[in-house]
């Protein structure tokens, strides 16, 4: 699309066109940045590798709580709160 700053609006012409005169002597919020830097230490790599490392040794399946849980049904001792079941999908969907 193709602007025209001479085409006439509301078929009015503009009357005057000044070009305005920025002073520079004293300085805009813009002209005193300071440069931001970050700076990186090897302990948070150590921290961050190990973590990662223990992430993936844990198994993606706990057995145990698996194993627990089908004991407690097969027992019949395992005991839903359907309250607490769904205050957990509201919370979870907000």
């Amino acid at each position: 699309m193709k602007i025209d700053i001479n085409a006439t609006l509301n078929g009015q012409m503009p009357t005057e066109l000044a070009a305005k005169q920025v002073s520079t002597s004293s300085p805009t919020p813009f002209q005193n940045k300071t440069q931001d830097t970050t700076s990186f230490n090897n302990s948070g790599k150590t921290t961050v590798q190990s973590l990662t490392n223990q992430a993936l040794q844990t198994p993606e399946i706990r057995q145990d709580k698996v194993s627990a849980i089908r004991e407690s049904i097969k027992n019949g001792s395992y005991d839903l709160d359907p309250r607490k079941i769904a205050s957990a999908i509201i919370t979870d969907n907000q």
